[in-house]
């Protein structure tokens, strides 16, 4: 029931749902621990079940679609490809998405179209329930986002996007690079969200608390993180501060989703 319920919110804190999907991660243990990882990606085109886009996209999909051929130049096949890419994300189907964003890659070969790739890849793992299918396409992300750091090792955001494709087989290796991030730019929010998110699936509360009131600290607006430390707090037994928080959600995020979520949290505390 309680992952039901943060599937709820998923329109506008899709992080929140992986909580019930990593493994268990002890994100302050410096012990090592093993995982298993996939050695090889099934290779795949692009899926075909579109029904809930809308019909302007659907169509604007099968025009495209039917103007990829070897007939053209590579260079406008890597420009359809693109736009293809950009219709299938509107769409929310992130494998398609993915999959045209790296054909359209192989032209361009751009630190940009890595990028594009590599986010599309991670939005369609953060989605994907089946384990295999999650891998494979942790796997892929992790292609394109070690290719940018190569170019460019700073870029944090891929770095924080890295890591976390690591949680569900190496998990030290991901926080170890959340550490890294945070080392860098102490104030880096996606970097802080994750590892609150990973101390309140590892059940380490306090210090989900402490990452994730950090986070607010620094971005009072940031809905994810003010959600998640309501979690945390009613995990570690602190009703009254949790259920300020909530309330706190419900003033910030009108979405019908997340209203239905923070009221089931807070009945819960009744």
């Amino acid at each position: 029931m309680l992952k039901t319920r943060i599937l709820l919110v998923a329109g506008s804190a899709i992080v929140i749902w992986l909580i019930f999907l990593l493994p268990k991660v002890v994100v302050d243990n410096d012990a090592a621990m093993e995982g298993n990882s996939e050695d090889s990606v099934a290779s795949a085109g692009p899926a075909e079940n579109h029904t809930a886009a809308s019909p302007e996209i659907l169509e604007a999909i099968r025009h495209l679609r039917t103007q990829i051929g070897e007939h053209w130049p590579k260079e406008k096949n890597a420009i359809f490809a693109d736009s293809l890419a950009n219709l299938y994300n509107a769409a929310g189907k992130f494998d398609s998405a993915a999959w045209f964003a790296e054909e359209a890659s192989k032209f361009f070969n751009t630190t940009e179209s890595w990028i594009k790739a590599g986010d599309n890849y991670y939005q369609a793992y953060t989605f994907a329930l089946d384990q295999s299918k999650q891998s494979q396409l942790a796997e892929k992300a992790r292609e394109f986002f070690k290719k940018v750091l190569d170019a460019n090792p700073k870029n944090l955001d891929v770095k924080t996007k890295l890591a976390m494709t690591y949680v569900s087989t190496s998990p030290m290796q991901g926080v170890t690079m959340l550490r890294e991030v945070l080392a860098e730019d102490p104030k880096n929010e996606a970097a802080l969200l994750n590892m609150g998110m990973l101390s309140i699936q590892s059940g380490q509360y306090e210090r989900g608390v402490e990452r994730l009131e950090e986070l607010v600290k620094i971005n009072p607006k940031h809905t994810q993180g003010q959600l998640l430390l309501g979690i945390a707090l009613m995990n570690t037994g602190d009703k009254e501060r949790a259920r300020q928080q909530f309330e706190k959600v419900k003033q910030m995020d009108k979405d019908p989703a997340v209203q239905a979520t923070v009221d089931s949290y807070l009945k819960d505390l009744k």
